[in-house]
């Protein structure tokens, strides 16, 4: 129980700092240049172009028979997060709504350089959203659709929400022009990339998987040279039938040529597979 406390009072304030972002990229480069959002923070853009109703109001009115939908089929465990982080992101909406109206805050309208308006929004969103799903939260919405979806009929959930973003997005185009539709595209484009960049992790390493006859030898190298973790898989060539081993080590990028060259030093003939990788937990990285 106090461990679960404990990983509440870290997570919670990051998802409402991801709010946070999230709300200031909409109030700050969406509204003011006529842009649209999918899911349901989508529909409560067109409200507020269309009706002038505070996107705080209608993003948390929206949400509340989704909620109670979820509680019903997903269970209390699942909806939670989503009912913090809707909730959270209704407060700093109605703050950012407040600002602007004191003018503390002057939103970034243009009217000839979209494509500024659409990167920043882009990339602000990704953001914000990143950090969200990041630490287990979410922003409500077409997620508790898509879950529901997802749990009673098998659909996939991306393809339900993206069904979903492009019914809505699509609709808006009886309220705003349709360049600004495309301009829209752009901005979910670049923010979806800045989702994966941040659920993934900005530290890259790089996985070496390492065929060799000299595995025992290589290996000890590496540990000794390098004080890496390594992992050793027998293994048997198709072709030749010769005993093999993979060696696997995860390194950072600085230290790619350091053990390239380890392992030539032994094994001129080795085969080497470097491939990426994201968001590396364990000893000799990072933990979370």
């Amino acid at each position: 129980m106090a461990a679960r406390l404990s990983a509440l009072l870290r997570t919670l304030p990051l998802v409402m700092l991801g709010t946070a972002v999230y709300a200031f990229g909409l109030h700050y480069f969406i509204i003011p240049n006529q842009l649209m959002e999918g899911g349901v923070t989508g529909i409560a853009i067109l409200l507020n172009y269309a009706l002038n109703w505070p996107l705080s109001i209608s993003t948390l009115v929206l949400n509340i028979p989704l909620f109670i939908l979820g509680w019903r089929i997903l269970g209390r465990a699942q909806i939670g997060y989503s009912i913090f982080g809707t909730v959270s992101l209704s407060v700093f909406l109605a703050l950012m709504e407040k600002l602007i109206r004191l003018g503390w805050i002057v939103p970034f309208q243009t009217s000839n350089d979209y494509i500024l308006a659409v990167l920043y929004a882009g990339v602000t969103l990704g953001l914000g959203l990143g950090i969200v799903f990041r630490f287990g939260g979410t922003t409500g919405g077409a997620d508790i659709i898509a879950r529901i979806a997802s749990k009673m009929k098998g659909w996939s959930m991306g393809q339900i929400i993206l069904t979903l973003d492009v019914i809505i997005i699509g609709s808006s185009l009886i309220y705003i022009p349709k360049e600004k539709v495309l301009y829209t595209l752009v901005a979910v484009f670049i923010a979806s990339r800045m989702i994966d960049f941040i659920q993934e992790g900005a530290y890259a390493a790089k996985a070496f998987s390492i065929f060799t006859e000299n595995g025992e030898v290589i290996a000890s190298q590496i540990t000794k040279e390098m004080d890496r973790g390594v992992t050793l898989f027998p293994a048997r060539g198709a072709f030749s039938g010769r005993q093999k081993e993979v060696i696997y080590c995860v390194v950072g990028r600085q230290e790619i040529r350091r053990l390239k060259t380890i392992v030539r030093s032994i094994d001129p003939l080795a085969f080497i597979v470097i491939t990426d990788v994201h968001d590396v937990l364990g000893e000799g990285f990072k933990e979370e």
